[in-house]
């Protein structure tokens, strides 16, 4: 699959296209995986739609793949032939830099972003670094380590930077791949923590609700009580000013997204000092993963065991599930399968 184009995803459209691509060749300290699941995300509705626009096109999308290791490049000896490997949005970073050396490859300037910067995991076979090829737990299937390493990895640094602590409140705004894995994480981590949910659809809060969320509304309700913390994951302005009121004093909102949506940039003019920012409330934005991020939520997961909520579908049906996606036709989370 490349991307053919940058423009609206509308119903019966068809901005991905399936080409005949040559098979890449793992370069020096390269692998070349053969993919077998690959999940979809928000972030290629942002590239199809431009709102964050590939430095090139065609670009192969996909940065939740899952596959085993086909061939080696030269130099490296820390894989062999057949691992289980996932490339997940960290496709690379310099490991030089003042980030990379304090942990935060995530802020590296640069930072490459798979399926963006670098083909992705929409296709038969890609290569990718064997430092950021990352082991895939045996107690995870492929379709179940896919969302894993999106979803569930930004899940897993959203909750960090919230500061979170057991007994404590904590929101979640959306309520689609990342935040359902989110609430899994939280029950078991957090056990005396209570989760409210907000989220526009009654399916997505009565999946909340399934999943052990103490309370579920739309996203502009108000919940019982005051929260410390909220995750927000939309593409929308109104449930960062709605969450911001609904924040306990010294409360941190952290807001999970690469780019937000235009349509409904005006809810920021709404913005009330008093009541949406003061008393010590915090704002904090998440900024790609680290490959310590993916591979100790992907032990986490393992350990719990922590399996998603998946639909799959086919390769050749990218294009629905991109469009099911953009309607919010979403319980937990999608993913491709090569075969």
């Amino acid at each position: 699959m490349v991307l053919k184009a940058v423009g609206p995803l509308r119903e019966g459209s068809t901005p991905l296209e399936p080409v005949d691509w040559p098979d890449p060749v793992p370069g020096a300290g390269e692998v070349l995986v053969r993919v077998s699941a690959c999940g979809v995300c928000h972030t290629e509705l942002d590239e199809i739609e431009g709102r964050m626009t590939p430095p090139r096109l065609p670009v192969i999308p996909g940065h939740q793949a899952v596959g085993r290791v086909e061939d080696l490049g030269e130099g490296v000896d820390t894989l062999r032939i057949g691992d289980r490997v996932g490339v997940a949005w960290i496709y690379s970073a310099c490991g030089e830099c003042d980030f990379c050396r304090r942990g935060v490859e995530n802020l590296c300037d640069r930072f490459m972003a798979t399926g963006r910067d670098a083909h992705g995991g929409y296709a038969e076979r890609m290569t990718v670094s064997a430092a950021f090829a990352n082991p895939i737990p045996d107690a995870l299937t492929d379709v179940e380590a896919a969302p894993l390493l999106c979803a569930g990895a930004i899940g897993f640094r959203s909750i960090r930077l919230t500061g979170l602590q057991d007994g404590q409140r904590l929101g979640l705004t959306g309520f689609g791949a990342s935040a359902h894995l989110v609430l899994k994480l939280v029950r078991h981590r957090f056990p005396a923590t209570r989760v409210y949910v907000f989220a526009r659809s009654e399916v997505e809060r009565a999946f909340a609700r399934e999943l052990g969320a103490v309370w579920a509304g739309d996203t502009t309700d108000a919940p019982p009580e005051r929260l410390n913390a909220v995750i927000d994951t939309t593409p929308a302005w109104t449930p960062v000013v709605a969450a911001l009121e609904h924040l306990e004093r010294g409360g941190r909102l952290v807001i999970n997204a690469i780019r937000k949506e235009d349509g409904d940039k005006q809810a920021l003019l709404g913005l009330d000092y008093p009541r949406h920012i003061w008393l010590e409330k915090e704002i904090k934005s998440v900024a790609n993963v680290t490959r310590f991020d993916v591979r100790e939520f992907l032990r986490l997961a393992a350990e719990i065991p922590l399996k998603p909520e998946v639909e799959e579908y086919p390769l050749a049906d990218a294009n629905r599930a991109l469009t099911e996606l953009k309607a919010k036709a979403v319980r937990g989370a999608k993913v491709l399968r090569m075969t």
